[in-house]
């Protein structure tokens, strides 16, 4: 059975992490497989979004335990630098990628979940970092991700204390986007990928990536980024249709909330 379950419906691309009967353990071929598919889905521009979820009840305890021996320094870095690629590639894809958190969220988990642009939790999504207990710092880009997230304060207690923080807390530090019952959580999830999905390609990807540059550059480079890609976004066949559209009272293209 593969370890990453890929499904392509209407552009929407499903990543199911497909280890259940370990809480989905990030192992060396389910990292090798979300490597492939994220490379393969930045080369496709039929997939217009993407969403991540895990099989059975959980999202993603983390990275499988019993393989994380490693004998140097040398090695664990390395062990690391493999997995960086693929997720910077996935923080930076320029399309919206949501997150469909189910059960636990854990360590590396949790770190996957905060490399999405959006997370949709069920009340029963249990989030934790918990790093400390075995020694280890976070990883999968935690230390980029979650201070952005939730701040500076509330980075440090998560990773400092190692402690779990349930659904409705996420939710309330920004964490999380929303939360609701589980027999709701994919078919949400999907609904609000689909209506990102139909935003205008360019105007997601620049807005994204802007944003991804914003925390880190001055007011200068943003006023001269923003000059930039609202020239790009104003030359799009999308932004001249939508406009049309507009003046002759018609359905927009982009329509929020998601139904």
């Amino acid at each position: 059975m593969s370890e990453l379950l890929i499904d392509h419906d209407d552009g929407i691309a499903t990543l199911t992490l497909n280890r259940p009967e370990a809480k989905n353990a990030l192992n060396l071929p389910m990292r090798a497989a979300l490597r492939d598919a994220i490379y393969a889905i930045r080369q496709d521009r039929s997939v217009r979004a993407v969403i991540l979820r895990g099989a059975g009840n959980d999202f993603c305890s983390g990275g499988d335990v019993r393989g994380m021996t490693v004998e140097s320094a040398e090695e664990g870095r390395n062990r690391l630098d493999d997995l960086h690629g693929w997720i910077a590639q996935l923080l930076d894809l320029d399309r919206p990628v949501i997150a469909a958190v189910d059960g636990v969220a854990y360590g590396a988990g949790f770190s996957l979940a905060l490399a999405a642009d959006l997370v949709i939790a069920s009340d029963r999504a249990r989030f934790c970092m918990p790093f400390m207990k075995v020694g280890l710092v976070p990883d999968c880009a935690a230390f980029y991700t979650l201070p952005r997230i939730v701040g500076m304060a509330r980075a440090k207690e998560l990773i400092f204390t190692a402690r779990e923080i349930d659904a409705r807390r996420a939710c309330e530090i920004g964490a999380a986007l929303e939360v609701v019952e589980p027999e709701r959580l994919h078919a949400r999830s999907a609904s609000i990928a689909r209506a990102l999905a139909d935003a205008s390609p360019a105007a997601f990807g620049l807005a994204k990536r802007a944003l991804n540059m914003s925390l880190g550059s001055d007011l200068r480079t943003m006023l001269e980024l923003e000059s930039a890609t609202q020239g790009i976004a104003f030359s799009t066949a999308y932004h001249r249709e939508a406009v049309q559209r507009f003046r002759d009272k018609a359905s927009p293209l982009f329509q929020w909330p998601a139904q």
